[in-house]
């Protein structure tokens, strides 16, 4: 696995938001969106993000985006 991040250019804040997994996933999907990602990217993000638990979600959102 490599430490670099598939999209630096994209920026998601986290401090001051909600945790929630659901609204992670609603920004990290909104910001990729926002940043011109192609629809079947965005849909891999979600499959790989949701594939186990809130752990595995907040890491893989840490491999796709700059996530703050």
């Amino acid at each position: 696995m490599s430490d670099r991040v598939m999209y630096p250019e994209v920026r998601v804040p986290m401090v001051g938001e909600d945790g929630n997994a659901f609204a992670i996933l609603g920004r990290v999907q909104k910001a990729l969106r926002c940043a011109g990602v192609e629809e079947e990217e965005v849909k891999r993000f979600i499959r790989e993000a949701t594939a186990s638990d809130y752990d595995h979600l907040v890491a893989t959102v840490m491999r796709w985006v700059y996530f703050s």
